[in-house]
């Protein structure tokens, strides 16, 4: 299967997973346990691992991996914190969103 595509998904769990992991103990007690830092930490490290591993492997250059993680992490955690802690997103955060689109877009191009 394609290394981006494994890349893509892999960070895309990641990030979910990352976002349920820092942000769960605001709506869950459960989620304020040690063991929940800890025992998360562990599978969300080996997404990030493996997914940072097949971007650079495919593209060759770290300097396209970095900005698709951070466009990544914007889109879900606008997306999450809206429908699981129902805070809205304002104009800010939804052109915000846009432009983690557009930044993970143009990482993704064949522009050079």
């Amino acid at each position: 299967m394609n290394k981006l595509f494994l890349a893509l998904v892999l960070s895309l769990v990641g990030h979910v997973m990352a976002w349920f992991h820092m942000q769960a103990q605001f709506k869950w007690e459960f989620a304020k346990s040690l063991w929940w830092i800890i025992l998360g930490g562990i599978p969300i490290s080996f997404a990030f691992y493996y997914s940072t591993r097949w971007y650079y492997e495919h593209f060759e250059r770290y300097w396209y991996v970095r900005p698709i993680g951070f466009g990544m992490a914007t889109i879900v955690f606008a997306f999450l914190t809206w429908l699981i802690l129902s805070e809205v997103p304002d104009t800010k955060t939804w052109i915000c969103v846009m432009l983690s689109a557009i930044i993970i877009f143009i990482q993704l191009s064949n522009f050079k």
